[in-house]
């Protein structure tokens, strides 16, 4: 659909191990968190075995890759390297067995993390702390995986933002601080190997923002598009939604099902989610009034 009738351009496809994920299409990320104490409930798992049974759930429900995660982004007991890839290991050797074509990232800022998920069997690291390790692209361009590249305004893992400023006018600042910074770290992504393909780009919504700056990086997001990498959106059941709605965690899917929508319409590529089947119900629909997709059945009025 061309942007003259109004409909902004859709970012770049992601590409992992070769292969084009949701081509044509908005791409559902499901979480799966091998933690007991991450800040959704329903997204908990307490060990291997749950946390499996939600990728299968996830799958059944349409999700085109899965993002395993086993640390608590938030603040919360100290989670050493061993523990972490004692909890995902585990996880993505299973999934990669019962789902051999199934894309698989990791949630991690940590390299060691990244090399242990590598030889298991993961295509994608996502890196939600804006490389604090620094050696984590350089793993994933050495073993073929895919790199999200995230911006937390300079915060370090596991902390909450404190009053967060951006130089600039008004809310601009913190479009400008996200994009020159997304576009450093892709480029050194692809300069640690990384195929440009595969470097997904994530203004990362709550991490080093208020939620006024990331209303407004939300409705930027044809910004990030045009940075020319798959965008990745990160929003379901946030704080942004919570604040914005006055509401609990467990009671923000409406909320984020109506930002991913827009998020959608604006051309974003991928969606991570809690909720897989109505966030691929929203992004499909989406997709069906931007005109890339036909409706999956048009009887109506024609019989």
């Amino acid at each position: 659909m061309s942007e003259a009738y109004g409909v902004p351009r859709r970012g770049t496809p992601l590409w992992l191990r070769g292969r084009s994920i949701g081509e044509g299409r908005p791409a559902v990320m499901a979480v799966v968190n091998r933690t007991p104490d991450s800040f959704y409930p329903g997204a908990r798992s307490a060990d291997t075995g749950q946390a499996v049974a939600q990728v299968e759930a996830a799958v059944a429900d349409g999700a085109d890759l899965v993002d395993i995660g086993g640390v608590r982004a938030g603040r919360g007991p100290e989670v050493g390297v061993a523990e972490e890839i004692d909890r995902v290991v585990p996880v993505v050797e299973q999934v990669r067995a019962a789902f051999p074509d199934l894309p698989i990232s990791v949630d991690t800022w940590r390299s060691e993390v990244a090399e242990a998920v590598a030889a298991a069997g993961a295509d994608l690291v996502n890196d939600t702390w804006a490389g604090h390790d620094p050696a984590l692209v350089a793993v994933a361009g050495r073993h073929g995986l895919g790199v999200v590249c995230s911006h937390t305004g300079g915060a370090p893992p596991r902390t909450d933002p404190l009053r967060p400023q951006y130089t600039g006018h008004g809310l601009d600042g913190v479009v400008a601080d996200v994009l020159d910074t997304l576009r450093v770290a892709a480029a050194r992504a692809v300069d640690a190997g990384v195929d440009p393909r595969s470097v997904l780009v994530d203004a990362t919504l709550d991490f080093g923002k208020t939620t006024w700056h990331s209303v407004h990086l939300l409705r930027r997001t044809p910004e990030l598009v045009a940075l020319g990498f798959p965008t990745l959106v990160a929003l379901s059941r946030k704080d942004l939604v919570g604040e914005s709605l006055d509401l609990p965690v467990e009671q923000r899917l409406e909320g984020s099902l109506a930002a991913t929508a827009v998020a959608a319409w604006l051309g974003a590529t991928v969606f991570r989610t809690h909720d897989a089947r109505a966030t691929r119900r929203v992004v499909e629909m989406t997709a069906v009034l931007r005109g890339e997709v036909p409706p999956a059945r048009a009887v109506r009025g024609l019989a």
